[in-house]
């Protein structure tokens, strides 16, 4: 017999009497069980009853669930819920104001000023103080809100004996630095960065010189805070990389005066990584930020309040501390909290009801930026949301991070600077002399209506990023033409601007002048076209005279018509792929017209980039893309740890079958078995994992596979389908015996990369495996007796880090790709004694994946470049490219083949898998299937002026 409801207990209020019509709401259902509830609304039975318990206001997000999970009216409830959070507000307002500094700083982190009220870290303090004085060059990881910056700052800078040089990098980390050494040692900041551009040695010379004649004792402590900005801000790869070498050539010359320390988000490992300058910092300095301990966190609740002469409930403290226990990333949630708390206090004391009135730490910052936002005038909130998405910089691969904007480019009127004021005031946004931030990533994360807005439209934001930063550009090169968009990009940027952003002055007026030049350049087009027509004309009238003007004359004639075809063709191209997303007929048709009109390998390539069909469900980076063996399913895998399955039985109509979270914090690789019932996932949490899929809408997650002690980056099964291969930065690759899937077992561990294992691939027949790394080398394993594998051959030649490699089918050939831009193939027909084939200069960047067509007869690449390019082996020692394919807004992580090899499927950065018709035959057909309705007359004539109506498709 089911245990009855608690009955409410406590005095009559608006909690008790909201949880009461909660319970009343459940009754009206039918009285499900708090089971069948939890099913239906996705949130475990003691969130869903403790929302009736009368005790505190539950969350909103909670709330709706258990309503929509009751059948009830989500909007009604949604008002009744703020009301009540309202008359929470107004029970617990603050009697004696707000006078007087607030003990709590917020979402802000502590600051070198804050030291006398930062508690609760001073044994990281202390270890990371002993840490600098031991090494010149530390890296400083923790994830986000995990109290780094707080740290960096109200720890160790603010102990420093000596001078500090504290900065973040922005968009341009040398002038940022530069700035703030000629505040240190006086001089110009133009001509320190200048020497900086020059000469790796300028800050440490300067330093040196500055501590020498200063005749100070200690050294030159630089502390690079947000150091992710590098990556997120700075799209200057130069200005990085010279960046990242006065850091490293000031802490490691033989006579240095210099120390460094950098704080960097965890997710932003794999970043570092990628730079040589900072993977023997990475190796020897790391320091990592984990969560506080109970002790520690009570510190840090009570004693700033105690300092400033308050006191906190017993009550207060103990559900602080159980609601923080286990969250990553929350203090700034709990300092917020708190702030808004003592806003609330009664007389000097902290209480449990004012912090359920603040919304407690899962909905104060929630709380507080929508009633902000709520305040506004609809005007003013346009601003609001304007402003809040101009503050973000979207996350390629990470999570989305705050954008530190130049004033200059927000383009305030009267009601935004009201709206900046009002964020300011409530501490959500911070502001200096000259920039503008969030003033903390938690708002990203914990404010739904912030989190609605950047996914709403994800790829118009990109768009309108973009176009922020080649208008900044334009402006940085004097309004140079040359700095102008032109063709596809144009294309996008007009339609953006018709779209609900708003663009600045600044923007519009770059957009205006780039239209003006495009209609300048179709003038001068039209001119030259009449120049040549009136050229033809004339000699019409000479071939009167002459046969041999004659034949001279049609012959020129054919060659301008043939000439002005080729640049209409060009130009409808790139039209026809800037629209696949907003109008996929219409662009299916142009791109058919143009293959048409001048049937050349840039046309049908830009047919094919067309025709792809993009899979959208991710919210991160897809990291990988694995067909089943059906042909019929396909697996994607994010970096948010989510795994998608389609339907790809036909490309055009993928439908998604399910999805499901692969319980790791992000997801690397997947991979099918051979007979397509198993998923094997490889995590960034250090484990494999492998689910059940041979139902593909009820996946199940039968076993995990624990012996790694770093990411997985790769996984791969073995023909027989008995042994699992797993690839991983710990520097091993571990094979694994998953004939029992439900008790696998460990095999063995291949050693021998001497750094990070990345791509990992068996051949046809199981009996070798071939592995890349980051030590630039691929090594080839006899895996015959699994149990027992042996090192077969090292292949060396590449410059970089091997980031890919795959078998041809027949086994004789193997592709490897690098970060060094190229792709190798090895004759590995003689395992113990491989030889190199060939080396592409495949791609303009990294490349990030290889694969081969099922007959062998193409290799696909992918690179982070955002192009994928197709090469033909019919000669397997002189390969050619056959296609060049474009398509993707990211860096491509995965290609994959379709067994029946018709189709390619990638995977990006852009949050996006593509399926590519690679079938040269079917291209056509494809286009017509899709262009529907047929393009009209007056689309005919705006695409392709002075050619006669003609629509491709029937």
């Amino acid at each position: 017999m089911a245990r009855g409801e608690r009955p409410l207990e406590g005095e009559d209020g608006p909690v008790l009497r909201f949880a009461a019509d909660l319970r009343a709401l459940r009754e009206k259902a039918g009285r499900p069980a708090y089971r069948e509830l939890s099913k239906r609304a996705h949130y475990s039975t003691g969130a869903l009853s403790d929302a009736a318990g009368g005790r505190r206001l539950p969350s909103l997000a909670v709330t709706l669930a258990y309503v929509g999970a009751c059948g009830g009216d989500t909007e009604a409830w949604e008002r009744r819920w703020r009301e009540v959070a309202a008359e929470l507000d107004a029970e617990s307002a603050d009697p004696v104001g707000d006078d007087g500094e607030a003990p709590y700083v917020g979402l802000a982190p502590f600051g070198v000023e804050d030291a006398d009220r930062f508690f609760g870290r001073e044994r990281l303090v202390t270890e990371l103080a002993a840490r600098v004085a031991d090494q010149r060059f530390v890296v400083v990881f923790g994830p986000s809100g995990s109290g780094k910056s707080s740290l960096l700052r109200a720890g160790l800078v603010s102990g420093a004996a000596g001078p500090v040089l504290l900065m973040t990098p922005g968009q341009r980390p040398l002038q940022e630095c530069a700035a703030r050494l000629a505040c240190l040692v006086g001089g110009s900041a133009i001509a320190l960065r200048a020497a900086m551009g020059a000469d790796d040695d300028s800050l440490h010379l300067t330093a040196l010189q500055a501590l020498v004649s200063g005749q100070a004792s200690s050294d030159l402590l630089v502390v690079v805070d947000q150091f992710e900005e590098v990556f997120t801000l700075c799209r200057d790869a130069d200005e990085r990389a010279r960046f990242l070498a006065v850091l490293r050539a000031a802490a490691h010359a033989p006579n240095s005066r210099t120390r460094v320390v950098l704080g960097v988000r965890a997710d932003f490992y794999a970043h570092c990584a990628h730079h040589p300058e900072l993977v023997e910092a990475i190796r020897d300095g790391q320091f990592l930020v984990g969560p506080m301990t109970t002790d520690e966190l009570r510190t840090a609740i009570t004693r700033p309040a105690v300092e400033a002469g308050c006191r906190l409930e017993t009550a207060l403290v103990s559900r602080v501390i159980a609601d923080a226990t286990g969250r990553p990333g929350v203090l700034p949630l709990v300092s917020h909290a708190l702030l808004e708390t003592w806003k609330r206090r009664r007389g000097t004391t902290l209480t449990s009801t004012g912090y359920d009135a603040a919304g407690g730490i899962t909905e104060a910052v929630a709380r507080t930026a929508a009633a902000v936002h709520a305040s506004l005038s609809p005007r003013q909130r346009q601003w609001s949301r304007q402003l809040f998405l101009r503050l973000v910089a979207l996350g390629e691969g990470t999570e989305d991070t705050k954008r530190r904007v130049d004033r200059a480019e927000l383009d305030l009127d009267a009601d935004g600077a009201l709206v900046l004021e009002r964020l300011v005031r409530a501490r959500l946004v911070t502001r200096d002399r000259d920039s503008v931030q969030i003033t903390h990533e938690a708002l990203i994360r914990c404010w739904p209506q912030l989190r609605h807005w950047l996914t709403e439209d994800r790829e118009t934001l990109r768009v309108h990023r973009q176009l922020v930063e080649a208008t900044a550009t334009w402006e940085s090169l004097d309004r140079d033409p040359g700095a102008l968009y032109r063709g596809a990009r144009l294309a996008l940027a007009r339609e953006l601007a018709d779209s609900a952003v708003t663009l600045t002055a600044r923007e519009r007026a770059f957009l205006d002048a780039s239209l003006a030049a495009e209609a300048a350049e179709r003038a001068a087009a039209r001119r030259r076209t009449r120049r040549l027509r009136q050229l033809v004309a004339v000699l019409a009238v000479l071939l009167v005279l002459s046969t041999a003007s004659t034949v001279y004359a049609i012959r020129a004639d054919i060659a301008v018509s043939r000439q002005r075809n080729a640049l209409l063709a060009q130009e409808v191209t790139k039209e026809a792929v800037a629209l696949r997303a907003t109008n996929p007929a219409l662009a299916a048709q142009l791109g058919l017209a143009a293959y048409r009109l001048v049937p050349s390998r840039q046309a049908r390539d830009g047919l094919i980039s067309t025709l792809a069909v993009p899979l959208a469900g991710h919210t991160q980076v897809v990291s990988s893309v694995a067909f089943a063996p059906d042909r019929r399913h396909l697996a994607t895998a994010g970096f948010e740890g989510s795994v998608w399955l389609w339907d790809i039985g036909e490309p055009v109509l993928a439908t998604p079958v399910s999805s499901f979270a692969g319980n790791c914090d992000s997801i690397a690789t997947v991979a099918f078995s051979p007979d397509g019932a198993l998923l094997a996932l490889g995590c960034r949490d250090h484990t494999v994992r492998l689910w059940n899929v041979a139902d593909p809408q009820r996946p199940a997650e039968v076993a995990t596979l624990v012996g790694h002690t770093d990411v997985v980056f790769s996984v791969v099964f073995a023909p027989d389908g008995r042994t699992l291969a797993s690839g991983s930065y710990d520097r091993s690759v571990r094979l694994w015996d998953v004939a029992d899937s439900a008790r696998p077992a460990p095999l063995s561990a291949l050693i021998g990369h001497t750094l990070n294992v990345k791509p990992v691939a068996f051949s046809p027949d199981g009996k070798t495996l071939a592995s890349g790394g980051d030590d630039r080398t691929v090594r080839l394993w006899d895996t015959g007796d699994p149990a027992r594998p042996v090192e077969l051959a090292v292949l060396t030649g590449h410059d970089d880090f091997v980031s890919a490699v795959a078998f041809s089918p027949d086994g004789r050939t193997l592709a490897s790709g690098s970060d060094d831009h190229t792709v190798r193939l090895w004759d590995v027909g003689d395992r113990r004694r491989p030889t190199s084939l060939t080396t592409l200069a495949a791609h303009s960047d990294i490349v990030g994946s290889v694969a081969f067509s099922p007959d062998g007869t193409t290799l696909a690449t992918g690179g982070y470049d955002q192009t994928v390019r197709l090469w033909d082996l019919a000669e397997r020692g002189r390969p050619t490219e056959r296609a060049t394919l474009t398509g993707h807004a990211g860096a491509i992580n995965s290609t994959a083949f379709s067994p029946d090899g018709r189709t390619l499927a990638t995977g990006s950065d852009d949050h996006i898998a593509l399926l590519w018709e690679t079938d040269g035959d079917r291209v056509e057909a494809r286009a017509c299937a899709v262009g529907r309705p047929a393009i009209s007359p007056d689309e005919w004539e705006r695409h392709l002026p002075g050619l006669d109506y003609q629509p491709p498709c029937p």
